[in-house]
């Protein structure tokens, strides 16, 4: 794994301990490197009225928009009760951060034996309600 991919994770295991998870206990960290190299971080909030609740990724790239970012280079998931399980996004994150990626922007999981798995948003979301203009990678 590239020192860039460390980072992003060491980044979404913090967060992750920060995670408001009261209810499932089930907590989520995500680390956007957009495309200017800036990291942005988030994790899951719950709600007692449980559709209220927020996603990680999706506030990670709230925090990138608020930053300025504007495209996804790459994220990377922590997620998890106690130890670190597979835990790739939701559908409805899957649409958001298709929103801000490339078909190729690659999503990075710590898999639950400590191993990553990596996924491209296309793998992740084949046909995606839309794809911005972009350039070709």
């Amino acid at each position: 794994m590239t020192d860039a991919c460390n980072a992003l994770f060491d980044a979404a295991r913090s967060v992750r301990e920060r995670a408001y998870a009261p209810y499932s206990g089930y907590k989520v960290g995500a680390a956007i490197l957009d495309d200017n190299g800036n990291v942005f971080c988030g994790t899951n909030t719950e709600n007692a009225s449980f559709p209220l609740g927020a996603c990680a990724e999706g506030n990670a790239i709230g925090a990138m928009v608020a930053g300025g970012g504007t495209r996804i280079d790459r994220i990377a998931i922590v997620g998890g009760r106690d130890a670190p399980e597979d835990c790739t996004p939701c559908g409805g994150c899957r649409q958001r951060i298709a929103e801000f990626a490339y078909k190729q922007t690659e999503i990075h999981v710590l898999a639950a034996n400590g191993t990553v798995k990596v996924f491209t948003m296309d793998e992740l979301l084949p046909a995606a309600f839309q794809w911005p203009e972009k350039s070709a990678e």
